[in-house]
């Protein structure tokens, strides 16, 4: 039977402890053993069935988890205070002192902040490659590699990861592939084509709704334990946990995720059609212009669409600015950055989400100075928003009359 993201979301069942159809939220820091040697045994690594400190785990926390590998279809899942709560604390577990790492070179920047600037710190070092080439990913290895990090969709560039031909080299050369898949929940199902983890910043579409933080780690058992470990794991030894009002929140707004993605899908993909049919330069997976538009097609669940991420280019940072503003002025959405917000929201990524990346590393990736990145909103009238858009690109010079 077909893997169904989705579907194994509504499959979990919880009560709360009266009855409720939501889970009872476990409002306590601290958890009381009912005899000392369990507490002993506890801290010596043996966690099974025991809560201990809400920064370990709260049961909160694990209903969130279970939902989560639920949907992605790993064993389960460790939930952290934010997107990069997830992503350092598995890179630091998996890596050490001389190890190597091989990535993606357009990727958030946050996280390529980690790895050109802090890892090296503790002498981890990390070879930035073109990840659509299989050939550079593969002759970027080392000895010591002992990860390969991508995203599933790129941020902000929308370049696609072929997940299973990563997954065959990671295979190949004894390698932990970790995937975030932040841009394209449900659409693409990483750990059902080879991904070892799948990482998300709950942030962003999975809660919807841009009123908290979040992040996970989906895995193996035997991953996940480690990273919650006592003794020496990174999630429990650096603290970067979730509150448990916090998961409650985003499992409730979790509940309508595969409804919003495709809602998110197309209206993205409405737009980006009449934006290329405008001469605008338009990059979105669903076009048959994406140089990886066959690629996502063979890896998708069809039926959430191509997520709900575009870009296009304005020409200059002068004119993406004006638009923006203008756009902004309209009520057409929100110069914000982050995404997965039931409005539009719009930023340049060069002078916000990828600024941590050098100039002339933006220039080589292709982060033009008039790129704007569109998260698209659940509007209901998908054709009206396109035409005051494209009134407020005539305004400011983006769109030339005789393109209209």
């Amino acid at each position: 039977m077909a893997f169904k993201p989705a579907n194994n979301i509504q499959d979990l069942q919880y009560f709360g402890e009266n009855g409720g159809v939501n889970p009872s939220i476990s409002d306590s820091s601290t958890y009381t053993f009912l005899k000392a040697k369990t507490m002993l045994d506890t801290f010596e690594g043996n966690t099974d069935g025991c809560y201990l400190y809400s920064r370990h785990t709260s049961p909160s926390n694990l209903y969130l988890g279970e939902a989560l590998a639920a949907m992605e279809g790993t064993e389960t899942a460790n939930v952290a205070g934010s997107g990069m709560g997830a992503i350092t604390p598995t890179l630091l577990q998996l890596c050490g002192a001389g190890d190597h790492i091989v990535s993606s070179r357009t990727i958030y920047g946050g996280t390529y902040a980690f790895l050109k600037n802090f890892t090296p710190r503790m002498n981890i070092q990390t070879a930035f490659v073109d990840i659509t080439k299989l050939d550079n990913v593969e002759a970027a290895i080392t000895t010591n590699t002992k990860v390969l990090y991508c995203e599933s969709v790129s941020n902000p560039l929308l370049e696609v990861a072929d997940i299973k031909g990563l997954s065959a080299l990671a295979k190949k050369h004894n390698l932990t592939l970790v995937v975030d898949n932040t841009f394209s929940p449900l659409s693409i199902s990483p750990a059902q084509l080879g991904a070892d983890i799948v990482i998300h910043s709950l942030t962003k579409f999975i809660n919807g709704s841009s009123d908290t933080m979040g992040g996970v780690v989906c895995g193996s058992s035997e991953f996940v334990n480690s990273l919650k470990s006592v003794i020496d794991g990174a999630s429990m030894l650096l603290g970067a946990s979730m509150d448990s009002l916090r998961s409650s929140s985003i499992l409730k707004n979790m509940r309508t995720l595969h409804i919003r993605m495709k809602q998110h899908s197309k209206n993205a993909a409405f737009l980006a059609e009449k934006f290329e049919g405008l001469g605008i330069k338009t990059v979105y997976p669903g076009l048959a212009s994406h140089p990886s538009h066959e690629l996502f097609k063979s890896l998708m669940n069809a039926e959430y669409g191509f997520g709900g991420m575009l870009t296009i280019d304005a020409g200059s940072l002068d004119k993406a600015n004006a638009l923006m503003e203008l756009m902004q002025e309209k009520n057409l959405g929100y110069l914000a950055v982050s995404l997965g917000f039931y409005k539009t929201l719009f930023s340049a990524p060069g002078t916000s989400t990828s600024s941590e990346i050098p100039e002339d590393e933006q220039e080589e990736m292709g982060i033009t100075n008039g790129l704007i990145r569109f998260s698209i909103g659940l509007d209901n009238d998908i054709e009206r928003t396109f035409e005051i858009m494209q009134a407020c690109m005539e305004r400011v010079g983006v769109l030339k009359p005789e393109m209209a």
